[in-house]
């Protein structure tokens, strides 16, 4: 019965066709997409994708039913911790100036099967996210008109009573996204002509409100009369904090127009923490004005800021108020139709999606046949669906992508950087001197064809360390750790960070509610988790990390990042079981995908099983101080017998 088991050999060669990264080309701003787009595009795209019908809608319910006034305080908090996952997505944008955001990030630092799994959980949120903006956009100009649209359509069309189906069909949803789809297909400089149109709008739109409101504010409605500033106190701030939180997500379509970017390195980062900035400010001032305007607990929360402007005896500001509301929702689907099918491109450019997506229009330089067919498909789940149901699961995937890419961060810092050996030329000799390489001190990488070789010579020099070794301070402390390969400590510590951070805040939220644990053990188990997560983050500390970059870096690395894991999983793990179920099914069909069609047609996979044109031998000649040679062998047709022994004939007694 054991033949019939796999031999070690191949679960370890299977488990590392899942965990290979990314080979990224030399020259990296070299793209088949038109890069036009400047800081400014950049800053708006992202100003659309946050700044949608949550800050009509959001900031009412937070404060009424949530938080009160202090709703304010929420939206500081969710701003700075957003800020966490930006800047880690401001750090890839720059250094990796290619489309696909999380699943690019992921797949250069991390492995494939990951990458994938991330860019199959975007690809459903974004497709769910797009329509569930449609229906809203339709209802909330059918609201306008008394609910005639949908009085009509029920008249005319029929009602349906299925589960999972909506009501009735929205045509008018469906519309608008085969619309946007059209203008999306134009090309990049058009979508984005368009989202100036329609930010400019809602940003002019906003400050009225923010003229107006403050005009209107009265300061009484904080007073202890009304409840005061923070009438549910800590906790409430907290709670509204963690739904505030997802109001500034949007911010990666930023990191997924990257490779339409002029200059991505100086306009990625900018335009994320402009476009947080600016996202953040508007909705705390927002917050100010409306909790001042009324009290708080009078508020309507389905239309908050109308309603607010009503009752003061501003009726005809509610129309400025939806027409804000509509153009703030066309810059989110804009946003959602314009970041889906570069994503799925850059699934398909590396082989682990169906090729049909990577095709690029040769005049338009947008992956149209990606557009067109994921925007037939929200199309089709805004006019059939029930997503009320669904647009929970938004969450989940968009905090997943936040930790891997913060992972990512900490694993590619002190990843070293590879230098290769340039390949000779058909028919030039190689050199039979010992290469001239750094000094004896640095850790020295050469890559072969297919597989990669690292030599380490034993004696350190202290001065200088590479990425990912043991710092020289902590060296006589933690000797014993000073002979694996730089960098294999971090990866090692970084998978324990998050194991602990799991373990957590599996404690923290589960705790008391679901596992009822007793006092001396919920304190006992926080205590001993905290513990393995801070000497994690300490061991990774430990260590030397890349400095000498041009582009941008998050600072605090790895504190930053890993506060970020720790706050992301928090939140994961606050959603419903259904959503985790939903998850689940989602992620097997995703496997499914990969096992079946990824992994075989996988562009590194190919690279592998690709016959090699030379082949590279290493020598190393032990003489008084450590050398290396890098001899170049050709391959050959002929047979071996008769040539000379090279093995005998290259080496230096």
């Amino acid at each position: 019965m054991a033949r019939w088991l796999p031999r070690s050999t191949d679960l370890t060669r299977f488990c590392q066709k899942l965990n290979r990264v990314k080979t990224l080309e030399d020259d990296m701003m070299e793209t088949s997409f038109n890069r036009c787009l400047s800081t400014i595009d950049l800053t708006l795209l992202g100003i659309g994708g946050m700044v949608g019908s949550g800050l009509y809608v959001l900031t009412g319910t937070v404060a009424k039913e949530i938080a009160g006034p202090a709703v304010i305080v929420s939206f500081i908090i969710a701003g700075f911790a957003s800020l966490l996952a930006a800047l880690c997505y401001a750090e890839f944008g720059a250094r990796v100036p290619k489309t696909g955001s999380a699943y690019m990030f992921t797949y250069v630092s991390v492995g494939e099967i990951w990458a994938f799994l991330i860019g199959w959980n975007v690809l459903l949120e974004y497709m769910i996210g797009g329509a569930a903006v449609a229906r809203a956009w339709s209802g909330y100009l059918d609201s306008i008109f008394n609910h005639k649209i949908k009085n009509f359509t029920e008249t005319h069309v029929g009602a349906w009573q299925v589960p999972f189906l909506a009501h009735y069909p929205d045509f008018l949803a469906a519309a608008i996204l085969l619309v946007a789809t059209a203008f999306i297909s134009f090309g990049a400089k058009v979508s984005s002509w368009l989202n100036h149109v329609f930010s400019a709008i809602s940003m002019g739109i906003i400050l009225f409100i923010l003229i107006m409101g403050f005009v209107l504010a009265q300061p009484k409605n904080w007073s202890t009369q009304e409840g005061g500033f923070a009438p549910y106190g800590l906790s409430g701030i907290m709670a509204g904090t963690a739904t505030c939180f997802y109001a500034f997500v949007g911010f990666d379509v930023i990191a997924a127009s990257s490779e339409e970017a002029r200059n991505p390195q100086r306009a990625v980062p900018r335009a994320i923490a402009f476009s947080l900035g600016l996202a953040t400010g508007a909705y705390i001032l927002v917050s100010v004005v409306l909790t001042l305007m009324v009290p708080w607990h009078s508020l309507d929360p389905d239309s908050a800021l109308a309603d607010a402007f009503y009752r003061r005896g501003y009726s005809w500001a509610g129309f400025l108020v939806a027409a804000g509301s509509i153009c703030a929702m066309n810059t989110v689907l804009l946003s959602n139709l314009f970041s889906l099918p570069r994503i799925v491109y850059a699934m398909a450019e590396d082989g682990l999606f169906f090729q049909i997506f990577s095709r690029v229009h040769p005049r338009t330089q947008v992956p149209v046949v990606g557009i067109v067919v994921f925007g037939l498909l929200m199309a089709l789940l805004a006019l059939v669906f029930d997503l009320e149901a669904l647009v929970q699961f938004l969450s989940i995937g968009t905090l997943l992508a936040y930790t891997f890419v913060a992972a990512s961060i900490i694993v590619l810092r002190f990843q070293q950087q590879k230098v290769d050996v340039p390949t000779p030329a058909a028919g030039d000799q190689p050199n039979p001197e010992p290469h001239e390489g750094p000094s004896s001190g640095e850790l020295k990488v050469y890559e072969s064809f297919s597989d990669k070789l690292q030599l380490v010579d034993r004696d350190k020099n202290k001065q200088q360390r590479e990425p990912g070794q043991l710092k020289a301070a902590f060296e006589p402390y933690l000797e014993f750790l000073g002979d694996f390969y730089p960098g294999e400590v971090v990866t090692v510590a970084v998978v324990t960070l998050m194991v602990s951070a799991i373990c957590l805040c599996s404690i923290l939220v589960f705790g008391n509610t679901h596992l009822h644990l007793p006092t001396w053990s919920y304190s006992l188990l926080l205590v001993l988790f905290s513990l393995g997560f801070l000497l994690s983050l300490l061991l990774i500390w430990a260590h030397e990390q890349q400095h000498s970059t041009q582009t941008f870096q998050i600072p605090l690395v790895p504190l930053s990042p890993a506060l970020s894991i720790v706050l992301n999983i928090y939140l994961m793990l606050k959603l419903s079981y259904m959503t985790w179920l939903r998850f689940a099914v989602w992620l097997l069909l995703g496997l499914l995908v990969y096992f079946g069609y990824g992994i075989w047609h996988s562009k590194e996979n190919l690279r592998e099983l690709r016959p090699q044109r030379l082949s590279a031998r290493y020598v190393v000649f032990p003489s008084g101080s450590l050398e290396e040679r890098v001899q170049a062998v050709q391959p050959s047709s002929q047979p071996t017998a008769g040539l000379p022994d090279t093995d005998t004939d290259d080496c230096k007694r």
